[in-house]
């Protein structure tokens, strides 16, 4: 992934981006052609040289059966927008702008290893479930499901872990452009609703 150094985060953000309630894209180069599979992950950042996502696969799904050739990937996606260059105050000075999109994301490779354990699955369940329930106002269970229905469930997925090698990260929210339209682009962003990206725009550090 192309970073230039205005867009390359710190580790702190890049773990931040891993650690948030979110899904991602697997993708796996095997024998049969690329595949790629969209499914929640948990971070665990104290794994390894340099942590693990685990998550999980519906059993049908053939990607888990299909040995990777070379490192596996996960792409991982922060908040995007359209940015569009009417937001810069620099279009009424010179115009010469143009439009493009604001995003965080991180390509993470590494080993892909396979689990079909049931307690190696339970904890994963309950963890993922645990760290996605977390914000509502009645958090669900995985124990408020009967014993019995809740194993059948287990039966039916299996479980990946990626032993993270190397993280590209990218964080494009406008620390290229002048104060002036930083300014423009998150008022822009906040009136459009597009709130989360209005907010890494500000949080983001600029060579001001």
């Amino acid at each position: 992934m192309y970073v230039p150094s205005h867009f390359a985060p710190d580790a702190e953000a890049v773990r931040e981006l891993l650690s948030r309630p979110q899904a991602a894209d697997l993708i796996t180069m095997t024998d049969e052609g690329m595949v790629a599979t969209f499914l929640p992950f948990v971070f665990d950042p104290d794994a390894g040289g340099h942590g693990v996502l685990r998550g999980h696969l519906a059993r049908n799904n053939d990607q888990w059966r299909q040995q990777p050739v070379g490192e596996a990937l996960v792409i991982v996606h922060g908040p995007d927008a359209y940015v569009t260059p009417s937001w810069y105050a620099s279009k009424a000075e010179h115009g010469r702008v143009v439009p493009t999109w604001n995003y965080v994301t991180a390509h993470v490779y590494g080993e892909l290893r396979v689990h079909d354990d049931p307690a190696w699955l339970d904890a994963l369940v309950r963890r993922l479930t645990d760290l996605h329930e977390s914000h509502e106002p009645a958090p669900w269970s995985v124990d408020d499901a009967p014993p019995a229905f809740v194993a059948g469930q287990l039966r039916a997925i299996v479980g990946v872990e990626l032993l993270i090698s190397r993280i590209e990260a990218k964080v494009k929210m406008s620390q290229n452009r002048p104060a002036a339209d930083v300014e423009g682009v998150i008022v822009g962003l906040e009136a459009r609703g597009d709130r989360a990206v209005a907010a890494a725009v500000r949080a983001a550090p600029y060579p001001r």
